[in-house]
């Protein structure tokens, strides 16, 4: 696929001008954040955006609704906090990891502490702050959970001692010892053999295999088909909530806070509370979904009007009033409100979209 736009993927210093205001997009490897952390982000929200964070589907934060001297501040405070620790590479410091690893018993290798080496290594290349936006890494514990985000780099734990590195559907058996430069390595082959405006592995003709041989590695298994979801609730150590439609309000984010030892953002819009256990009643009461069977777990929405100048209805407004009378779904639900789908999961969805004078549902006008 030859694209002729630019990447225009927004980030804490390339701020898209969304119709509410400047929209700015902080990289979380891993999804991980400290509670200082989250408090520098929530304060930031309040004091320069609208006031909240939200959580996107590659574990990131984005703040809305920034002044023409937001970004600035903004940049300044999470400089300082750690958030912003390259310059150059803010924008491809897209690292996912599953948001469970090491707190239960699904791990069979505990990949968090390979999220810090991965950016370190990545960011110690100045060729790859050349990356599209949208390249992403992940890193699977072994239980499944990222198989359905569409990386392009994919490593998934076999046991203590080997990953699968995987390009597409097959992969390649390697050592924990070599899974960072293994990674950074296969990104910068991509570039090597980018051709035109490709911004992901699947968009290069024949990009695995190219990859694969100018790294010298040969496809030598098939990747389980096995996957796992995290769904709210209990999980071992952890406590996993929900934020309905990914949109962390300043007192959500300060009872978060503040029954928190650590926090991980998840690819579908919740949180991993570490040693937030005790507190649902807190929880629920701010509006956080702490139950499994709760209506709102697997539904998201793009900005909508009035923040989207492309959008035909404000679709956050519509799944706030109908989620709640709504069936359980065995599909994740996201509303758009154009064709463009922003946000939209990986993988099967129910397609909600704003036609301008109602909407359909998976294709059929109702």
């Amino acid at each position: 696929m030859r694209r002729t736009e630019a990447d225009r993927c927004p980030g804490v210093l390339a701020v898209h001008e969304a119709a509410d205001g400047g929209l700015a997009r902080v990289r979380i490897p891993g999804g991980v954040l400290t509670v200082e952390q989250l408090d520098v982000l929530r304060l930031a929200a309040s004091d320069l955006g609208d006031g909240r964070l939200e959580l996107t589907s590659r574990g990131n934060v984005q703040v809305r609704g920034l002044t023409a001297d937001g970004p600035r501040e903004l940049s300044q405070r999470l400089y300082e906090t750690g958030l912003l620790p390259s310059i150059t590479h803010e924008r491809v410091r897209n690292i996912l990891a599953s948001p469970l690893s090491g707190l239960d018993n699904q791990s069979a290798y505990d990949v968090m502490p390979l999220v810090s080496a991965v950016d370190r290594a990545l960011c110690s290349r100045p060729g790859l702050a050349e990356l599209p936006g949208r390249f992403l890494f992940a890193l699977d514990d072994g239980r499944g959970d990222l198989s359905g985000v569409q990386a392009d780099v994919l490593v998934r734990a076999v046991d203590e001692r080997e990953a699968l590195l995987s390009l597409g559907a097959l992969g390649v058996r390697v050592s924990w010892a070599e899974v960072p430069e293994v990674m950074v390595a296969a990104a910068e082959a991509f570039l090597a053999e980018r051709d035109g405006q490709e911004w992901r592995i699947a968009e290069l003709d024949d990009g695995e295999h190219r990859i694969l041989h100018r790294l010298g590695l040969r496809t030598t298994d098939e990747l389980p088909t096995a996957t796992s979801t995290i769904t709210a609730g209990q999980h071992g150590a952890a406590m996993v909530v929900t934020v309905p439609l990914g949109s962390l309000g300043p007192e959500q984010a300060a009872v978060v806070a503040d029954v928190a030892e650590e926090i991980r953002i998840t690819p579908w819009r919740s949180l991993v509370l570490v040693n937030g256990a005790d507190q649902r009643a807190r929880l629920d009461e701010v509006g956080l979904v702490t139950k499994p069977d709760s209506p709102w777990n697997g539904v998201t929405a793009c900005a909508g009007q009035p923040g989207c100048a492309k959008a035909l209805a404000d679709v956050r407004a519509e799944a706030w009033r109908v989620t709640p009378r709504l069936p359980r779904h065995g599909r994740p639900m996201h509303w758009s409100g154009c064709e463009r789908r922003c946000g939209k999961p990986a993988g099967e969805f129910v397609d909600v979209l704003a036609l301008g004078n109602g909407y359909s549902i998976d294709g059929e006008r109702m």
